[in-house]
C-alpha cells in the first residue's frame, strides 16, 4: 500500500508541492522544507527523513528521479513529478481539512502552496475550510444544546465550539489579506 492510500501525511503532499513548481533535488527540498519563513514555522523534518520519503514516493510512483551530472562530484538525484504525483498533490491541496486537529499542520501547509499558486487558489481553499467549519461549528452547537446538567461535558463542548469560531475568524484574516 503507498503512503498516499495508507494514510496521508502533510509531510509527503508538502513534498510533492515542492516538486510541483519544477523539478528539485532532494537537499534544495530540505532547504525549502525547513525554511524559517515558510514551512519551517510549523513543523521539524530530520534531513534523513526527508530522504526516507522521497525514497517511498519515488518507489510508489509518485516522483521520478533522474542522475544530473555535477562539475564536481558524483551525479545527484533531480526529482519530478509523475502524472500520479502532480494527480495527488492536486487532490490534496484543493481540499479542505476534514478535522479541526489537522488546522495546524495540514491545512497551514496547503495554505503555503496555494499562495504560491496565487489569490485565486486561497480564496478557494479559504471558501472550502470556511464551510467545513460552518459544519463542525453546527455540530458543536448542537451537542453542546444536548447536554443537561454536566458541567465538564458542557466545558468540553464550549472549548470546542469556540475553537472553531476561533477558526472561522482567522479564515476571515487570510480572506482579506487573501493570506
Amino acid at each position: 500500500m503507498s503512503p498516499m492510500t495508507r494514510q496521508p501525511l502533510t509531510t509527503e503532499h508538502a513534498l510533492l508541492g515542492f516538486l510541483h513548481q519544477r523539478p528539485m533535488h532532494g537537499y534544495e527540498i530540505y532547504q525549502l522544507m525547513t525554511a524559517p519563513n515558510g514551512l519551517g514555522l510549523i513543523w521539524r523534518l530530520k534531513q534523513s527523513h526527508l530522504y526516507a520519503l522521497l525514497d517511498r514516493l519515488a518507489r510508489d510512483g509518485y516522483v521520478a528521479a533522474a542522475s544530473q551530472a555535477q562539475e564536481k562530484g558524483p551525479p545527484r538525484q533531480v526529482l519530478a513529478l509523475t502524472d500520479r504525483g502532480r494527480e495527488a498533490y492536486l487532490t490534496w491541496a484543493r481540499s479542505p481539512v476534514s478535522h479541526a486537529r489537522d488546522m495546524r499542520l495540514d491545512f497551514l501547509a496547503k495554505l503555503y502552496f496555494a499562495r504560491l499558486a496565487g489569490p485565486a487558489a486561497v480564496a478557494h481553499l479559504v471558501a472550502a475550510q470556511r464551510d467545513v467549519c460552518r459544519e463542525w461549528l453546527a455540530a458543536a452547537v448542537r451537542a453542546e444544546r444536548s447536554i443537561a446538567s454536566d458541567r465538564y461535558l458542557r466545558l468540553v463542548h464550549e472549548f470546542r465550539r469556540r475553537q472553531v469560531a476561533a477558526m472561522l475568524d482567522w479564515l476571515d484574516l487570510c480572506e482579506e489579506g487573501n493570506a
